[in-house]
């Protein structure tokens, strides 16, 4: 509904009111009560008052030819269909539509003195700019009443102002909106990825609440802020769904999870040179990519088999040891032949190399397990750095087209 402070401007003449100056003391005009004389019941027909008349009962002014002049004042109250599709960069087109209730066309005239209202007494709104009101006259033909009926139309163009939004709403949705990002630049270590995402959501639903507050209860449109909080509530849900994605990544060990090629090879090598990361002593480029690509198509064609190095370590691996006694001692192999105490000695220490051998072998091993269960724990978590980057980039164009096609696409934004 609108709420409208006017005076309306009523001239008509009453040739039963008029009289000779001259006769009566050269008086020229008389001030007369509205209930003591006729007037026409003109009336706003899309009023939405309860007492539909708003007018306040002023005299009316009568002249000495019968020209009567009536400028009633009052606050009206007219329904007003709200189009908030661009919500809050929408123009609002509200009509007032004067005319006579039981005189049709036949007996009434109604003219407009101009072609709009007169705006020069209009005290500025706050929240509203004026743009125009102009009136058209209309003749029509009604199922009721086979005589014609004339109405003046006053369209109100109004626009809103959005700086109170603008600094109230859309700022700070926006300002938490790159908080967002943030979560994907947080280090994984930190434990507080997940707790940022969702409070930013929070954030976001508080200011949801704020707007649907501020809109008009309709179903027939979506507000132009209601979507861009929407897509900024979708990109945080998402975010915080890629947190515990990468969080998954980064956390996994090799004593759980085995890395597959695709994840090493799509994420830590080509989505690594394309998001342009590199690891230290590591470096990635587009030709030694493409050359680990051919050796590995090359592996996969040639069959297996084993190089010199592989055949020795093999051979060590297989040397076995003498089997250890009860109490602990080293037992001899059973020989024919006589040895002596000088061959013992020797076999003695040719069996604690051999012992010592296999533990070095052992403990190698073990160093090498490690250093490559070490190697494939930061493989998961470079590929965990690489999806961190590669959902930074990725929100970050989200957000930023978004805002521009949302907001930009509004016919008042620039204006």
């Amino acid at each position: 509904m609108l709420h409208t402070n006017m005076w309306l401007n009523y001239e008509w003449k009453d040739y039963n009111l008029g009289w000779n100056e001259s006769e009566y003391g050269n008086v020229q005009s008389i001030r007369l009560p509205s209930k003591l004389i006729w007037t026409p019941d003109i009336l706003m027909y899309n009023s939405a008052d309860e007492d539909i008349d708003s007018k306040y009962p002023t005299n009316i002014i009568v002249k000495s030819d019968g020209t009567c002049s009536w400028v009633p004042l009052g606050l009206y109250i007219s329904s007003c269909s709200i189009d908030i599709t661009w919500f809050p960069f929408d123009d609002q087109f509200c009509t007032m539509k004067f005319g006579s209730w039981t005189y049709d066309g036949n007996k009434i005239n109604l003219t407009a003195r101009a072609d709009s209202i007169d705006i020069s007494t209009y005290q500025p709104s706050g929240e509203w700019d004026l743009i125009s009101v102009p009136a058209v006259r209309s003749v029509l033909l009604y199922d009721c009443c086979p005589d014609p009926y004339i109405d003046i139309t006053f369209t109100i163009h109004i626009r809103r102002r959005t700086l109170y939004y603008g600094f109230n709403l859309i700022i700070p949705c926006a300002l938490i909106s790159l908080l967002a990002l943030l979560t994907f630049i947080l280090p994984s270590d930190a434990g507080e990825k997940i707790g940022l995402g969702i409070t930013i959501l929070l954030s976001l639903s508080v200011f949801q609440m704020i707007v649907a507050e501020m809109v008009p209860p309709t179903s027939m449109a979506v507000p132009l802020v209601g979507v861009y909080f929407a897509c900024v509530m979708i990109m945080s849900t998402a975010s915080v769904v890629m947190t515990v994605f990468v969080l998954n990544f980064h956390h996994r060990t090799p004593d759980m999870f085995e890395m597959p090629k695709w994840v090493r090879t799509l994420i830590c090598e080509w989505l690594a040179w394309l998001m342009r990361m590199a690891r230290p002593g590591k470096e990635l480029s587009f030709r030694g990519l493409i050359r680990k690509a051919s050796v590995r198509h090359l592996e996969e064609k040639l069959p297996p088999s084993l190089s010199l190095l592989a055949n020795v370590e093999d051979i060590d691996n297989a040397i076995q040891l003498y089997n250890y006694g009860g109490g602990g001692g080293l037992r001899s192999l059973s020989v024919t032949s006589s040895s002596s105490p000088e061959d013992d000695d020797m076999a003695g220490i040719r069996m604690e190399i051999l012992a010592i051998l296999n533990e070095v072998r052992f403990i190698t091993r073990k160093i090498k397990e490690d250093n490559k269960s070490a190697e494939e724990t930061n493989d998961w978590k470079f590929a965990a750095m690489v999806i961190d980057r590669l959902c930074f980039w990725v929100f970050t164009a989200y957000l930023t087209i978004g805002t521009l096609v949302i907001f930009f696409g509004a016919p008042n934004m620039t204006r």
